[in-house]
């Protein structure tokens, strides 16, 4: 693969444009230094290419759901065949109701489903499902957990000094204090900690919401299990936030590969193959609430979205999940995944730097620390200046990443993982040379 060239005037006259019309001159959720800035023209498989027609290995994959790669030939075949028939009706179609179909059929806590189009209504409904279920109003998360960017989920996802356990610490301006009262926080993997925290206020807590692998960090064996002993003994709906690690984990997602059944989870990602499509599923008691023969009566949750269950996004996703299907697939993306995470660890080990590389093979990043990352607080050791000079070297050297994140898809093939290994090692010795210099 050639090095980058020079950023073209076409595609200085585009991020100029951005920087006009835009905030920030981004779409919000990812940016990269100025003069590295770029505009995407076209994505096939595991690559980007700019305007300037400098090609990138990514490893964003518009942020988790193009397991497959960019322009997968079953899902443009299939979004073809959907166009023909229509964009969106805003009533039921064959798609989707075979996608709902197929989310149940996988995802061992889904009895029913209801189509939203953002990973942030997701968790938001089923929330709001939690509270109508069982008539009260607080809800737990876990300090560095992050569920969208509504007012319940943008609490202590990164406080920069968190407060003790189970006081939140908002994210965002604009969330109005008295949402700050709704929610508690407990850390990730102390069990303990959670336990006492459910128990003082079990009387209050309409549910308890966890992404069974968080962020980067993955549970202790005992933890999700644990978490689903205590909500259970004190009848509080326990609610996975699954929109990264559903069918990426395993089919059946993180209640499969962890062995963990919720009461609600939430999806979004790869179920819409690459579209804006989301989910939230479970247990038929608590998914009734939304049934409109509630209208009117105090049960009743209202949820209305334009494009709920758009028959494109759920084409492109059912065209994604029959990949996701066929023999030897997942084996396959963790034995790619495993190959590019064991290069960084090899890479950082090389270059002398004090690292770890946190997650699973299919999402995983690294820290600039000597300290095991075993929740939220941990990551606060790791050098963030090093962090951000690592992830400009890699797009230096045509690699790009999310500011936190490493995604791997199936397209990514032999070439991709020679490439970034020795992206890797030159990025991190630069890395380590402008620290010692």
């Amino acid at each position: 693969m050639a090095q980058p060239t020079s950023r073209s005037p076409e595609e200085d006259a585009l991020l100029e444009k951005a920087a006009r019309l835009l905030p920030g001159g981004v779409l919000g959720g990812y940016s990269v230094p100025r003069e590295l800035s770029f505009v995407v023209r076209e994505a096939r498989g595991p690559r980007l290419r700019d305007v300037s027609g400098r090609e990138y290995i990514d490893y964003i994959l518009g942020s988790g759901p193009l397991v497959l790669g960019h322009a997968h030939p079953a899902v443009v075949a299939a979004v073809e065949r959907q166009l023909g028939r229509g964009t969106t009706y805003f009533q039921l179609s064959e798609p989707a109701l075979e996608l709902a179909e197929e989310i149940c059929r996988a995802v061992p806590c889904a009895e029913q489903v209801r189509f939203t189009s953002s990973g942030s209504e997701a968790t938001f409904f089923a929330l709001r499902l939690a509270r109508a279920f069982t008539r009260r109003d607080k809800i737990l998360k876990f300090e560095g957990g992050f569920h969208g960017t509504h007012d319940y989920s943008l609490m202590s996802v990164e406080p920069r000094s968190p407060k003790a356990f189970p006081a939140p610490t908002p994210d965002s301006a604009g969330i109005p204090h008295a949402i700050q009262d709704q929610v508690l926080v407990a850390p990730f993997n102390d069990l303990a900690e959670t336990d006492a925290i459910v128990a003082a206020h079990r009387q209050e807590l309409a549910a308890v919401i966890v992404e069974p692998f968080q962020r980067l960090i993955a549970p202790r064996p005992e933890f999700l299990h644990g978490v689903r002993e205590i909500t259970r003994r004190h009848d509080i709906p326990l609610v996975f936030d699954e929109i990264v690690t559903g069918f990426r984990f395993a089919y059946g997602g993180a209640q499969e590969y962890y062995g963990v059944v919720p009461d609600l989870v939430a999806l979004g990602k790869i179920i819409g193959g690459g579209f804006p499509l989301a989910a939230v599923a479970g247990r038929r008691d608590i998914m009734r609430h939304l049934s409109p023969d509630l209208a009117g009566s105090p049960d009743f949750v209202a949820q209305a979205g334009t494009l709920n269950g758009n028959p494109v996004a759920a084409a492109a996703g059912l065209a994604t999940l029959g990949e996701l299907r066929k023999p030897g697939t997942y084996a396959r993306l963790f034995a790619t995944g495993a190959r590019i995470k064991g290069a960084l660890e090899e890479a950082a080990r090389r270059a002398g730097l004090p690292a770890q590389v946190a997650g699973e093979a299919p999402v995983f990043e690294i820290y600039f620390t000597d300290r095991p990352i075993t929740d939220y607080r941990s990551t606060l050791a790791a050098d963030r200046e090093r962090h951000a000079a690592f992830t400009r070297a890699l797009l230096e050297r045509g690699v790009v990443k999310a500011s936190h994140k490493f995604y791997v898809s199936l397209a990514h093939g032999e070439a991709e993982v020679q490439r970034t290994s020795e992206v890797f090692t030159a990025a991190l010795a630069a890395v380590a040379g402008q620290r010692g210099a």
